[in-house]
């Protein structure tokens, strides 16, 4: 339950309608692509490793069940990021291996900016793979800033 003094301060720290209805559609945008943007890394993780990225591994990685990376990888054929061949794993296209590698880079900030804060390893890891698709731009050049000078701005 909200109290009276608390709901003038959460009111007037409300911003005008514009401000507001962007935050919504970025993150609306932000997952739409954070499910697609996982697949993509994960294969690209699995082929570097010098495995053939196969559906049993993807569905075991992810924690889901095989259906479900069936649909995904259909909807990631249909998309252009990857290609399969019968009896054989997923494959990414040039545009899937564009979006795996941006995918990773922003991971790493993430990653690299809150171990600098202080996370531990494997927290800093799993926080990390929910932010890093919905962290803007902006933000990331901020993170990328401070991780090259080794100090947070005062």
């Amino acid at each position: 339950m909200i109290r009276k003094s608390d709901h003038h301060r959460l009111t007037s720290a409300l911003p005008d309608a514009e401000t507001h209805c962007e935050g919504f559609r970025q993150t609306r945008q932000s997952q739409r692509l954070a499910l697609v943007e996982d697949y993509v890394e994960l294969i690209a993780d699995l082929i570097a490793e010098g495995r053939e990225a196969r559906q049993v591994d993807i569905a075991q990685r992810m924690g889901v069940a095989q259906p479900t990376v069936a649909k995904m990888l259909a909807r990631l054929t249909e998309q252009g990021l990857i290609s399969r061949k019968p009896y054989r794993g997923v494959f990414l296209t040039e545009a899937g291996e564009r979006l795996a590698q941006e995918s990773r880079e922003r991971h790493e900030t993430v990653e690299n900016f809150l171990k600098m804060l202080g996370v531990d390893e494997r927290t800093a890891r799993i926080d990390a793979e929910g932010i890093e698709h919905y962290v803007s731009a902006e933000t990331l050049d901020a993170f990328r800033r401070a991780l090259q000078s080794g100090k947070l701005p005062a």
